[in-house]
């Protein structure tokens, strides 16, 4: 059995009773970094071994932990915060698990794009995840292709490219396209900043970025021939 298992993103009360009780049962937890792994784990008394499995690895070493799978070994995997899987990974290994016909069960929990939607203030109805964005190969087509998007769109972003990103989006989308921007969710500073696109460049612009971010766009608006009812 492979359990997914979300961890908190920054309040470490925000993980379930569930969660807790398979972390206590499993013989091994697969982690991105075991120094952030380990804080949680003491903070609720959890004694297991610890195995990294991040982006780096998981091409190397995802068979190799099927293997012991199938030989039964329980075991969990968590990311540094979130849910595994979600712009983090897992997809390599679940899919072996999948084909070798290993049972695979992941629990609810935080997600980062979730409350970054919810109270974004931006239609929630239907919505496309994006995650991060291409640095370089790709980002242009991208971008032209979101450009026409209707569906309000999700993105992730790192503090250091935010300001660059949002060049990007008031370049192809407009500059008075609506947005928020989340970041540091669940912390102590936590901020969700509401408003046109340049609103939010000129507003992160005076400030010193921290903490992962989450990017909610409004998606273009639908033209509508006032002469067709």
């Amino acid at each position: 059995m492979l359990y997914l298992v979300p961890t908190p993103l920054g309040n470490l009360k925000d993980i379930t009773l569930r969660a807790l009780e398979v972390l206590q049962q499993v013989d091994v937890i697969l982690c991105e970094d075991t120094r952030t792994s380990s804080k949680l784990l003491q903070h609720y008394n959890i004694h297991k071994p610890l195995s990294p499995y991040h982006q780096h690895n998981e091409h190397k070493i995802f068979s190799h932990i099927a293997d012991q799978l199938e030989s039964g070994k329980p075991m969990a995997l968590i990311t540094d915060a979130g849910t595994p899987g979600i712009s983090d990974p897992a997809f390599l290994l679940v899919r072996e698990c999948v084909k070798r016909n290993i049972k695979v069960e992941c629990l609810p929990g935080a997600t980062a794009f979730v409350p970054a939607l919810v109270n974004s203030g931006l239609p929630i109805n239907r919505f496309i995840f994006e995650g991060f964005l291409p640095l370089k190969k790709g980002r242009h087509t991208l971008f032209t292709q979101l450009a026409t998007e209707e569906r309000t769109m999700v993105l992730y972003e790192s503090p250091v490219r935010l300001l660059k990103t949002l060049e990007d989006l008031i370049e192809y989308f407009g500059a008075e396209r609506q947005c928020c921007i989340s970041r540091e969710l669940t912390k102590m500073f936590e901020e969700n900043f509401r408003g046109t696109l340049q609103e939010a460049h000129t507003h992160f612009s005076s400030k010193t970025i921290k903490g992962e971010i989450v990017m909610v766009v409004q998606g273009k608006e639908k033209y509508v021939n006032p002469s067709v009812e």
